[in-house]
Formats: structure tokens, C-alpha cells, sequence
């Protein structure tokens, strides 16, 4: 375990010198992942910082981020490896006009015709210590990929049939994340150390805020935080994460907004809303409504 990260507060320590502010809760099974070399299953709404503690850890530890977005249908030749067939038949058309085959099958699965995958790259020797592997939406695949996943977490191992198997000298700090779009087999959780990312509370979103967007004055920060906070009330097909808020608040600055008000956010709710149902409901009045609700939610500073 990096020295660093030795502690619950080290690890947070960690994490906020990356900009990322994470609760006690989260920092804990950071801890005790690194500590026990245990996957950590993260799964929540899309938005929540699933994905950005991976880069945190990864910054934080000085390790290599390895990254596998999953989808549906994604097989091995995605995931794992493949052989570079048109390097392989180029090997071979050179072979027989020099006539010279030889064992021209033992060469052609020779690791420089291998094309490495994040699942292969995770468990070969990296420079600083063992790599970040995030497995993103791991809920978008199907279960034969599940199945699959299940066995090289086990072992972090992988087999290619042409060369064997390659087991990692030292396991990679693996985070597999979900949207919950379905539920993924008990099977695979029970292998993970599990987190629920939730959206956060006012204080802490601010203060993650703060972190990301510090440029941002005092006043139209906690604005921002209060108007999405009060926005996430509302029946929406897609509620904004704090990637949203994050995002509406750098784009206020780039306008040189001071304080929010309907017309800025009617001009603006494409950062914080991604449908256009969405963003014709709140449109005029009812944009109206949700700040003042929002500014009386607020204390004095």
C-alpha cells in the first residue's frame, strides 16, 4: 500500500490535493481497497463522481490510469487482446516470397502481433507500481462479459489460448462503475468492496465547488449549488450531477454572470439539462419560481 495512503485521512488527504472532495464514508473503502488489494463496485447516479475518483487515484498515487468503457456486446477482442491480423498476413506474404516459412505459426502469435487491451495492460508491470484499472458502466454489458469479469478479478489473471496465461506480478487498483441502468450479478459485487455514490448534501457540493471551480465568487457559487440542489426536487428525466453543477458554473463565469436570474438560466440550461423536455418545462416562470425557492433555502452568510 503507497505510504501515503496509509491512513483514512491520508487518503483523503490524497484525494483532495486532486480537487476531489470525498466523506469519510467514500475515503474508508478507498483505504481498505488499497490496503486488503480489493476491487471497489462504486454505483449511483450518472454524475455523482464515479469516474473522477478513479482519475483522483490514479493522479494522487502517481500510478498509470488504465480505462475500460464498457458497452453492450463488448467481447474479449475489446476487452482483452487481439491479434493484429493485417501485420500477421503481411508477416506471412513476406514469408513465402522469400521461402522461407519456418514456423511461421509459432511466429505469427508472437507478442509483437499482440494489440494489448485495458484488461491485458492492467496486469502487465507498469512504471510506479501497479496501474488504476476503471471498468466504466459496467452495467452496460451483458452477462457472459460479467461471467468473464468475474474470473480475471479472481486470479487477476488472463489467458490468451496462443501464449497462456498472464497473471498480474502485482494486482492493479481496480474501480468498476454503475449507473444502475440493471442490476449486475451478486456474484461480481460480492468480489468488490461496495460503494453507493449519492448525490451529495449542500455543504458538500459546495465545498466540491469550491474545489473545481474556485474562480467562482462566494455568492454565485452557493447560488449554483442551491438552485441544482432545488432542481433535483422536480420531476426530471434526467436529474443534473455534480458534473452539471460543475459545469453550469463554469460556464456563468465565461459569461461574467455575477448572481443568477431567469434570463441567465433560461440562456444557460443547456450545461445543467440534457433533454428537452427538461429544459422546455423550466422555461420563464417556473425557472422563476425554483431560484426563489432556491435563495430563501439560503442562510446569510
Amino acid at each position: 500500500m503507497a505510504q501515503e495512503c496509509s491512513s483514512i485521512e491520508n487518503v483523503q488527504a490524497v484525494l483532495s490535493a486532486q480537487s476531489y472532495v470525498a466523506d469519510r464514508a467514500l475515503s474508508t473503502v478507498v483505504f481498505l481497497a488499497l490496503a486488503l488489494k480489493r476491487p471497489i463496485f462504486l454505483e449511483g447516479e450518472p454524475g455523482t463522481g464515479k469516474t473522477e475518483i478513479a482519475k483522483a487515484i490514479a493522479a494522487g498515487l502517481g500510478r498509470q490510469l488504465i480505462r475500460l468503457q464498457c458497452y453492450e456486446g463488448l467481447d474479449t477482442s475489446a476487452a482483452v487482446y487481439e491479434w493484429n491480423f493485417a501485420a500477421q498476413m503481411i508477416a506471412i506474404r513476406a514469408a513465402e516470397a522469400s521461402g522461407d516459412k519456418g514456423d511461421l505459426r509459432h511466429s505469427l502469435f508472437g507478442p509483437e502481433f499482440l494489440i494489448e487491451r485495458p484488461l491485458l495492460q492492467a496486469m502487465r508491470p507498469q512504471q510506479g507500481g501497479a496501474p488504476v484499472l476503471l471498468i466504466d458502466e459496467i452495467d452496460r454489458t451483458d452477462e457472459p462479459f460479467e461471467a468473464f469479469l468475474l474470473e480475471a478479478l479472481s486470479d487477476y489473471q488472463v489467458t490468451i489460448p496462443e501464449l497462456g496465461p498472464v497473471k498480474a506480478a502485482e494486482p492493479p487498483i481496480v474501480i468498476l462503475t454503475s449507473n444502475r441502468t440493471r442490476e449486475v450479478h451478486d456474484a461480481l459485487k460480492r468480489r468488490c468492496l461496495y460503494h453507493w455514490v449519492d448525490y451529495p448534501s449542500f455543504a458538500r457540493e459546495l465545498e466540491i465547488l469550491t474545489a473545481r471551480a474556485p474562480e467562482a465568487s462566494a455568492t454565485l457559487s452557493r447560488e449554483v449549488v442551491a438552485f441544482v440542489q432545488r432542481l433535483r426536487q422536480e420531476d426530471l428525466f434526467k436529474k443534473p450531477g455534480v458534473a452539471e453543477t460543475i459545469d453550469w458554473a463554469k460556464c456563468l463565469l465565461a459569461l461574467d454572470v455575477l448572481e443568477l436570474s431567469p434570463e441567465v438560466i433560461s440562456d444557460t440550461l443547456g450545461a445543467i439539462l440534457k433533454y428537452q423536455d427538461d429544459i422546455a418545462r423550466l422555461q420563464g416562470m417556473e425557472a422563476k419560481k425554483i431560484l426563489d425557492d432556491a435563495r430563501q433555502s439560503l442562510e446569510p452568510v
